[in-house]
């Protein structure tokens, strides 16, 4: 492809973009695909000559289109967002093109530098106070395994690294079931293991862990002469969007010397409004916090921020320095591939820095108040229904409900059998979950361009499936 075909296909492909987001509320959410359709269409064995590119172009839209998820259809309601606005969408045009590996100051200054400002404007945003300082990684998953692997290191004193675990102490770390699943990946990954993952109870209506029994669990580990090393906080967790009392578990790991991580991967990003950051009071307390403005906030995918109150413990657990990776002559310069366990990294402080410009947060505080109060009001409609249950109560955006079926139907196999119906007609997407063993349905609105209208559709989908069921 040369320079002139390069422009010509550049500006097709923007058209395409923008000519999809426009139809996206003619597209069914989920594609209306059976598994091995898009994999049988596609040929058994790679080109030996090359191809046109306006017959690569034809394939795209007629073979992959039809098989993706729209995940910024303005009536996603599953999971929780992976929100990409359109200018998130320009910069990463940009990022693209210029194809930088950001691993180091020296690879690219401009990438470096702009990542530290961004994430300190992030930290002010949400209300963070001074001395926390911060990385933008690919997911939240990275930014605990990061948390992991530091608890472990400092419990150790810093010898898992250069000895290994085997001979050494048993560490423990504690964390309630309402934490997402990356936190098992990042045990087990960290060589902890997951017998080592100490869950607490919940209680109350945000199911936060119970710390009179976390303080009982690490004074019964120390008794046993196991090595207590962290504790895993969560605000909005995935399932029902628990949220553990953030400074009551602080006190517990200070009074204890445990390091202390909190996941607000979601959530993180409501605490731009201050009327929301209660769900985190006492988060000052904690050594390393994630968030993820690719989730609710509309920076493209991947762009997880995790913020640290020690960096020098983070990057003493992380960074190897090889001098084909030293930048000699420069003192105090961040290289940030030293602060994540990959060494390559891209360029994703750019699409953060065109969003909070091109939006600004007090329009990113009105999408979210607007999420949230949006989704108190479905809750309260369904509530409202004779047949419907409301099983968590919202927290900001996301609460979870049943619909009720006769007396002799398996209440679990009817919900089941609903969420299908709902995904399969295609008008909006939501997910199930099981809540005190039994199954619910999910429910959040987070979507950049959703407006009440799609939640107002909802609600008729929702009801109108459910009685058709019955």
């Amino acid at each position: 492809m040369n320079n002139d075909e390069f422009r010509q296909w550049s500006r097709r492909a923007a058209d395409w973009g923008a000519d999809y987001r426009n139809s996206l509320r003619e597209r069914p959410v989920r594609p209306l695909v059976e598994p091995g359709d898009i994999f049988r269409s596609i040929e058994a064995s790679p080109p030996e000559d090359a191809e046109p590119m306006d017959r690569i172009f034809a394939d795209f839209e007629e073979k992959i289109v039809p098989g993706m998820t729209h995940w910024q259809h303005p009536r996603f309601f599953a999971y929780f967002p992976a929100n990409a606005a359109p200018v998130s969408v320009v910069a990463e045009y940009l990022v693209s093109a210029m194809a930088a590996q950001c691993m180091l100051w020296q690879t690219s200054p401009a990438a470096t530098e702009l990542e530290t400002r961004t994430v300190d404007w992030m930290r002010q945003a949400l209300g963070l106070p001074e001395g926390f300082s911060g990385v933008i990684q690919d997911s939240a998953s990275s930014a605990t395994l990061n948390a992991v692997l530091t608890m472990r290191e400092r419990a150790l004193d810093w010898q898992g690294n250069k000895k290994g675990l085997a001979g050494q102490a048993r560490l423990r770390i504690y964390s309630s079931d309402q934490v997402h699943t990356s936190i098992d990946r990042a045990i087990w990954v960290s060589g902890i293991g997951e017998d080592n993952l100490v869950r607490i109870p919940v209680s109350g209506r945000f199911r936060a862990m119970d710390t009179v029994a976390l303080e009982a669990a690490i004074a019964a580990d120390l008794q046993a002469g196991l090595l207590p090393a962290g504790i895993i906080a969560c605000v909005g967790g995935t399932s029902t969007g628990g949220t553990d009392d953030i400074a009551a578990v602080a006190e517990v790991a200070r009074r204890h010397g445990l390091y202390l991580h909190v996941d607000a991967a979601w959530a993180g990003s409501a605490m731009i409004c201050p009327e929301y950051r209660h769900f985190w009071t006492g988060v000052d307390g904690a050594d390393s916090i994630v968030f993820n403005p690719h989730k609710w906030l509309g920076a493209q995918f991947d762009c997880s921020i995790q913020f640290l109150r020690d960096p020098e413990s983070h990057v003493r657990t992380l960074a190897i320095k090889p001098d084909y990776l030293r930048t000699h002559g420069h003192d105090g310069i961040i290289n940030y591939s030293e602060w994540s366990v990959p060494l390559g990294r891209r360029f994703r402080a750019l699409k953060l820095w065109f969003l909070l410009r091109a939006h600004g947060l007090e329009n990113l505080r009105a999408m979210i108040r607007n999420h949230v109060a949006w989704s108190e009001g479905l809750a309260a409609r369904l509530a409202k229904e004779p047949d419907f249950e409301i099983v968590s109560q919202p927290m900001l955006s996301l609460f979870s409900f049943r619909h009720r079926a006769g007396s002799s139907t398996d209440a679990d196999a009817h919900n089941l059998r609903l969420v299908n119906a709902i995904n399969d007609d295609g008008r909006i997407y939501l997910t199930q979950t099981r809540v005190d063993g039994q199954v619910a349905i999910r429910f959040q609105v987070g979507q950049f361009e959703a407006t009440a209208s799609d939640v107002d559709a909802a609600f008729g989908v929702i009801k109108g499936i459910a009685r058709g069921l019955v």
